[in-house]
């Protein structure tokens, strides 16, 4: 497996936010501070998201739907049936945090690179994890308030505080994209750089507030790594879901390798911020399966799409029958329309 180097960071964050974590003044800045990276990052998603790309994507909408079942249905279908894992592999809590996992959006800008790494419908993951984040604003606070109950805070106040932070900048960004949108297009590395930055800033902020509250004292060895077994069967199973479901309903390569992307992952840009505002002290805690899960589909979609991007073209001709490199496939081998 490759080491991302910015894993390293992500886990010296956590180390730092343990040895020194925010407190008092500090935390109230930190807090602050982490809210406005996270607006800025969603003001230049909505200012790099064509609008004609966008419209473009609604006519593919077939393939949207199947990303949106996915990651709203299915992902949740399979929190829910691991509850049968508690107590023997995972503790109360953590499940809590699994299955608040299930419930977040899809990624945006990991989704995108794997996807053009893969020489998959990049424009389809573009919409794809646009759409999801869009939806995921109203959706997983709803979804939380369904299966998680009493457990997180959800509120009208708390749905509010989260369309402000996410969406209100989003829409600021699509408005104001007209003036800045080639702007950001041609400086894409400053919007990875504020991507990171911002998560890596929720992340101190959320266990800077777990350390302060002791809440770390409840998760021992043995218990963080049985919650990294079921997030990797979890991750696998969505994987082999995502690819052969996608071949199944007649999606052709370059679709299926970006549902598989885009239909396999789950969002710690948009997650943090959801989790701080619906599980307050307790949500360090409570992003720790999606932190880990984040990182374990980084290292797992980087190697995929790495051989994905070995394979060799697949073209269609006019007739609906594959040929690789000229060759037409036997009748068997047919993606099934």
């Amino acid at each position: 497996m490759p080491i991302d180097p910015y894993i390293v960071l992500l886990l010296g964050t956590v180390g730092l936010a343990a040895l020194l974590p925010a407190a008092g003044t500090g935390a109230d800045v930190a807090s602050g501070a982490s809210t406005a990276a996270i607006a800025f990052l969603f003001f230049l998603y909505g200012a790099r998201l064509s609008t004609r790309e966008a419209l473009a994507g609604l006519t593919h909408w077939r393939f949207h739907l199947t990303v949106l079942a996915c990651t709203f249905i299915v992902f949740p279908v399979f929190g829910l049936a691991a509850r049968g894992l508690v107590p023997a592999f995972l503790t109360q809590p953590l499940y809590q945090g699994l299955l608040f996992l299930t419930l977040v959006p899809s990624t945006i800008q990991s989704s995108i690179a794997f996807t053009s790494i893969a020489r998959g419908n990049v424009p389809a993951a573009i919409c794809a994890g646009s759409f999801s984040s869009l939806a995921g604003i109203v959706l997983t606070p709803l979804l939380v308030a369904g299966l998680l109950g009493g457990e997180a805070g959800f509120s009208a106040d708390s749905l509010v505080k989260i369309v402000g932070q996410l969406l209100v900048p989003f829409l600021a960004g699509q408005l104001l994209r007209r003036w800045i949108g080639d702007f950001v297009a041609r400086h894409k590395r400053v919007l990875g750089l504020v991507d990171r930055g911002s998560i890596l800033l929720v992340v101190y902020t959320a266990f800077s507030e777990g350390v302060n509250q002791g809440v770390w004292h409840q998760v021992s060895a043995v218990r963080l790594a049985g919650l990294l077994a079921v997030e990797a069967v979890l991750l696998a199973v969505m994987l082999a879901l995502t690819w052969y479901g996608g071949r199944a309903l007649g999606f052709g390569r370059e679709d299926r390798i970006a549902l598989q992307f885009a239909g396999s992952k789950k969002s710690l840009a948009s997650g943090l911020p959801m989790a701080s505002v619906l599980f307050g002290a307790h949500a360090s805690l409570a992003v720790l399966p999606l932190m880990l899960f984040h990182q374990m589909q980084l290292m797992v979609c980087a190697v995929i799409a790495k051989r994905r991007a070995r394979d060799p073209r697949v073209s269609t001709d006019p007739a609906g029958e594959s040929a690789v490199h000229g060759v037409q496939r036997q009748p068997q081998d047919r993606v099934p329309r």
